[in-house]
């Protein structure tokens, strides 16, 4: 079978999947909430029973990453949501009353919630539990069906997840794909009633291009150079205790690791004194440490040292976090703090998304709003500050994603708020109640009774009561 028999048979495989989970869906259009609560519950029982073969196979994919990565930052918020889903979906489902008005009274407005249908899932490699099953829960929450992409970088976890969820869910409920790159694309070309990528801004691009043939609605999770703002007020050592988890779990391959930090000029060498010194007592100096994660594959092992690399070469200086040199052959990689950086490096133009930390120095704080300002919108931004005058101006001066105020990633954990990027690091937004709203129709329902008012605007025109109903309302 040649290349283009081999994508004609996959297409038509990935259309029969979701010819067959739309028909599901039109059989049983309106799931009730005790149906859902049910695939809720069945799911958290299925994450609990195949979490230690989850992080098993977290551990071979990467090489080498810590257990208590994996289930802190991609099982654990599965488990936080179901629960914290479960609780609320009640309320969420129930259809709301919206005021009528006068001109349309006697009648009743609500506003219900109604499942789309089917709902596409892409799916990154760097958290493939959390950010294929966190999509999934909110979307059977909404009433709908799924057909995930997993991602091809994570094989001996995808099937842990397909295992998993084919224990508790028909095809036509629940559906997962492999494939390498020309599937995903075929994948974002099908006409779900809902696409949702989690991935690069330049991948997200041609997803959106592709799901505009069939105007298919997108969210949009992408990333980009996350920034850390250390004020003039905030010690360094706190800076650095409330940021270098953020950057150091999972090796910094998150889309929401600090990217880039801003510190007062004369703080850096401060700055980089003190990340050594943390992250060598979080992580001892040994090249091979047990808690921190590996670089996921070679491809972006070897990106991120051609881009520590092309750095050098352009006249940055580079200090490794653990005090030691690069072992180039080793996936193992220190955080590598950098200095002295311009504009036409590539660490600079392009989100990093592992283990290199530029340090870009400022003189006024003034400075480090319009640095920002200038570049695409991020999809977080983080603020290191105990001065409210500070932190309030930051916050209203500059547009990103998400903010947290000392502290980085964790706000992607607060159920009750939505999570989204903004320009190039996405669109939409998703995770609690703005989930549930993202995965549903909200459809108005006006309903009367026997009394017929809206006879009244009929024509013939110039009535005296049409007249009087225009002086009223056009005041």
């Amino acid at each position: 079978m040649n290349m283009s028999e081999k994508m004609n048979t996959e297409m038509r495989d990935l259309s029969s999947i979701l010819t067959g989970q739309k028909q599901a869906y039109r059989s049983a259009p309106d799931p009730s909430v005790n149906e859902r609560k049910a695939q809720l519950t069945a799911l958290k029982s299925a994450l609990l029973s195949f979490q230690d073969d989850l992080v098993n196979a977290l551990n071979k994919d990467y090489g080498q990453r810590p257990a208590q990565d994996s289930l802190i930052a991609d099982i654990m918020p599965c488990i936080v949501n179901i629960n914290y889903t479960i609780k609320r979906l009640n309320k969420w489902m129930k259809p709301q009353r919206r005021h009528a008005g006068l001109l349309l009274a006697p009648a009743k407005v609500e506003v219900h919630y109604q499942p789309l249908g089917v709902v596409g899932i892409m799916v990154p490699w760097n958290f493939p539990v959390m950010l294929s099953i966190g999509p999934l829960i909110t979307a059977l929450a909404a009433g709908n069906r799924a057909m995930i992409k997993l991602s091809e970088f994570t094989p001996n976890t995808n099937q842990v997840i397909k295992k998993m969820l084919n224990s508790i869910f028909e095809q036509n409920t629940v559906a997962c794909i492999e494939g390498e790159a020309d599937v995903a694309a075929e994948f974002s070309a099908l006409p779900f009633d809902h696409l949702i990528f989690t991935g690069s801004t330049t991948v997200g691009r041609h997803v959106m291009r592709a799901a505009a043939d069939n105007l298919t609605p997108v969210t949009l999770e992408l990333g980009g150079k996350s920034p850390v703002i250390i004020a003039p007020d905030m010690p360094i050592d706190t800076a650095v205790e409330r940021l270098i988890f953020g950057k150091c779990l999972n090796a910094g391959q998150i889309c929401v690791a600090p990217d880039y930090i801003l510190c007062p000029k004369e703080q850096v060498e401060e700055f980089i004194l003190s990340y050594q010194k943390q992250f060598q007592a979080m992580y001892s100096d040994k090249q091979q440490n047990a808690d921190y994660a590996h670089v996921i594959n070679s491809t972006q092992h070897s990106r991120l040292l051609s881009w520590l690399d092309d750095a050098v070469s352009k006249g940055a200086k580079v200090v490794p976090a653990n005090g030691q040199e690069i072992v180039r052959d080793s996936r193992a990689l220190a955080t590598q703090l950098v200095t002295e950086t311009t504009d036409d490096m590539l660490i600079m133009q392009q989100e990093i998304f592992g283990p290199i930390l530029p340090i870009i120095s400022y003189e006024d704080i003034s400075e480090t709003i319009d640095y920002i300002n200038q570049r695409s919108r991020p999809l977080a931004l983080y603020i290191m500050s105990f001065d409210t005058e500070t932190q309030q101006h930051l916050l209203t001066q500059t547009h990103s994603g998400g903010v947290c105020i000392n502290e980085t990633i964790f706000h992607v954990a607060a159920d009750d708020a939505p999570f989204g990027g903004i320009g190039d690091s996405g669109m939409g937004q998703y995770h609690g109640k703005e989930g549930f709203l993202t995965f549903s129709k909200a459809k108005t329902v006006l309903s009367r009774g026997k009394l017929n008012i809206g006879k009244l605007v009929h024509p013939p025109y110039g009535g005296f009561i049409q007249k009087l109903m225009l002086k009223f309302f056009l005041r």
